[in-house]
């Protein structure tokens, strides 16, 4: 069977590679965020893009370092003139904010290279009601559409497809 493809957003290794935050909501994204790392990334074929590459580059150049050490054996998305144009659609159809423009080259990324899912902390742009509107605007255009999860939820997922798979049901 063939491996899930899966796009780690920047919020994934950044939580990885954090040092533990006294923030009890910060702390449980953490540890799922490392469990995932640690346990089931090698279930998947993980992917990024440069875009997930120039965002660990930000900050504390030592933290930099690890987030960037994390990733260097991750497949790299190639980012073509026709994902960049997409993403610029979706900025201007979903009407993210300019601080959050990146998500829209995430997103397009994933569709472009018919990525199965889209893994991350941050879905305050690409969560609800926004999917909505990315699965109608997806939809019109006979575009790919990857499933847009944070990682708690990605693993549930994948769990219940394990146990569905081991029953016969799928």
């Amino acid at each position: 069977m063939e491996k899930k493809s899966v796009y780690i957003e920047t919020t994934i290794p950044s939580l990885v590679t954090a040092r533990p935050s006294s923030n009890i909501i910060e702390l449980s994204r953490q540890y799922v965020a490392k469990n995932f790392w640690e346990n089931e990334r090698h279930k998947y074929d993980l992917c990024i893009s440069q875009y997930v590459v120039k965002e660990c580059e930000k900050g504390d150049e030592v933290a930099a370092r690890r987030r960037l050490d994390l990733l260097k054996n991750i497949r790299l998305l190639p980012v073509t003139t026709q994902a960049e144009k997409l993403a610029e659609e979706y900025f201007e159809f979903l009407e993210i904010p300019q601080k959050a423009k990146t998500d829209c080259f995430h997103l397009a990324v994933c569709v472009m290279n018919e990525i199965d899912f889209l893994i991350s902390w941050n879905m305050t742009h690409l969560g609800r009601p926004t999917y909505k509107k990315i699965v109608s605007f997806n939809e019109h255009r006979n575009l790919w559409l990857p499933e847009l999860l944070t990682p708690d939820v990605f693993m549930e997922v994948m769990e219940e497809e394990r146990k569905e798979e081991q029953n016969g049901e799928v």
